[in-house]
């Protein structure tokens, strides 16, 4: 952890002038509009790169922007699956009020994003990479480099028949910086395909090595595991070689210094018990700032954040009003006061997912507490964890019951309703503590913050359940599922489809 620096008063004069400035008065010469980059992986844990203290990944691209700004520890997403996270950022809403809450779910065109409202102040606002939003929404961006969602061409059957570029989603990044207009401020929403499976062997020049894998206790320890990991490591090595590339384009053209850049991801890592998962690796996200106009190099910061946050802080910063229909907060201050409070808990959710799930977590620096509603159900990862090694091993020693009680929490029914962590002294979640009579006074205060919240931004279950698409125990297609939102009346007709088939 890199030591809190003390902020000088002309940086929190100058970010207090940004921030709380109307559009008219940014317009004082004294007082620049930054430019903003959003960098946002798809499927890379919080603590899966040298800045977050890996020793062995290689990511000198993404250390030195930390390193050159401020990283954020405590920083978490609303959703842990790809569209519902990145409509949740785009909208500055709740997953559940987006319309768009599970996987693949379309972003409606009446929902309102922050990039509109960037554009309509004078921004340049353009997106590269992967979509995942719907086609609604594109004309919010005056352009749009969009590769698919997992960045392959697409049968009409939703089947993938060519490779786009490297397969890695960033190939247009710099080619979209260079043709921004000069006289412009410019957002840029710049969306990798890295490191979401499928992986491919070959994709950077020193790969990694089965020893540099570190795994968290909840993976057995085979060779098919490490090598899966691998894989994925390699795939954030070449993330991270195009994050430098952004890095030094800024630099050659002379905009470095009034350019905010945030690199988050959408989710944790495409393995069992993290993706799609309330635990922190399926919530928790990496989070840095660089902004060297404002945010003091090697800096951190210890408080909560949320991807809720980012539409209300990008629009405060350019010097907007920030409607209350945004569910998160500004968390500008803390970039040059890391030590303020901006909020005290984040809530997450847990929609469909190619299975069939609904949970919800409140997430304190302290305590983690998980509701799941469906507790009929085991907590099966995400569809394209079955191809990789990884769960495929923990399959095969399910079987002759060679995992620990850690490993087996994909396979485990019933479910537990509720769960109870201390993420402090048990930050892999192991120990769930909701029946410990001991914590029983922190059981009762985050059931009743969890009530509250569900209350206040109208959360309730949904009028149907949505079924599998895939079987839980072999991950194959059950070819049913129509990704746009379907109506009431043709879901109850395929759960009445599903339900004859089943017999």
């Amino acid at each position: 952890m890199y030591k809190y620096i003390k902020r000088c008063f002309p940086f929190v004069t100058a970010l207090f002038i940004i921030s709380c400035a109307s559009k008219k008065e940014n317009k004082n010469p004294q007082v620049e509009t930054p430019n903003i980059v959003f960098i946002i992986a798809d499927d890379m844990a919080w603590d899966d790169s040298g800045a977050y203290g890996h020793p062995n990944i290689k990511t000198p691209n993404i250390d030195q922007l930390a390193k050159d700004g401020m990283r954020f520890d405590n920083a978490f997403l609303t959703a842990s699956s790809c569209s519902p996270s990145r409509t949740s950022i785009i909208t500055g809403l709740y997953p559940h009020n987006t319309d768009a809450e599970q996987l693949h779910w379309p972003l409606p065109a009446n929902k309102k994003t922050f990039v509109e409202e960037l554009k309509a102040s004078g921004y340049w606002t353009a997106q590269a990479g992967k979509w995942h939003l719907g086609e609604a929404i594109k004309d919010r961006f005056d352009l749009v480099m969009d590769v698919g969602t997992h960045g392959f061409q697409l049968s009409p059957t939703g089947e993938k028949t060519k490779q786009i570029g490297d397969g890695s989603g960033c190939e247009n990044w710099v080619p979209v910086l260079q043709q921004r207009p000069q006289d412009q401020p410019f957002f840029l929403w710049f969306a990798a395909v890295d490191p979401h499976r499928p992986y491919s062997e070959g994709i950077i020049d020193t790969p990694h090595e089965q020893k540099d894998v570190i795994l968290p206790p909840y993976f057995p320890d085979t060779e098919e595991v490490r090598e899966d990991f691998v894989h994925y490591y390699n795939e954030i090595t070449r993330l991270d070689n195009y994050v430098g590339k952004v890095i030094a384009e800024l630099d050659r053209q002379g905009v470095t210094d009034n350019t905010l850049i945030l690199l988050i991801s959408d989710n944790g890592r495409p393995f069992p018990r993290d993706k799609t998962t309330l635990y922190d690796g399926g919530i928790k996200t990496p989070w840095v700032v660089k902004w060297p106009k404002v945010v003091q190099a090697g800096s951190s910061c210890q408080n909560l954040v949320s991807s809720i946050d980012i539409a209300p802080t990008f629009l405060k910063l350019a010097g907007l009003e920030v409607s209350p229909t945004y569910e998160g907060v500004d968390f500008s201050p803390l970039l040059t006061q890391p030590e303020k409070t901006s909020r005290e808990m984040i809530y997450a959710e847990d929609h469909w997912h190619d299975y069939e799930d609904y949970a919800r977590a409140i997430r304190t620096k302290k305590y983690k507490y998980i509701k799941n509603f469906y507790t009929d159900l085991p907590n099966t990862p995400s569809a394209d964890a079955f191809v990789g090694g990884t769960f495929q091993s923990m399959i095969k020693l399910k079987e002759k019951n060679q995992l620990s009680e850690a490993q087996m929490a994909c396979f485990t029914l019933p479910r537990s309703a509720e769960e109870l962590y201390d993420v402090v002294n048990d930050p892999f979640e192991l120990t769930n503590l909701a029946g410990n009579p001991l914590y029983k006074n922190e059981l009762n205060t985050l059931r009743s913050k969890m009530k509250n919240i569900r209350k206040i931004t109208k959360d309730s279950l949904p009028a149907f359940r949505t079924p599998d698409e895939f079987d839980r125990e072999t991950g194959k297609s059950n070819a049913f599922r129509k990704r746009p939102r379907p109506s009431k009346i043709e879901m109850k007709k395929i759960i009445l489809e599903m339900n004859k088939k089943n017999k």
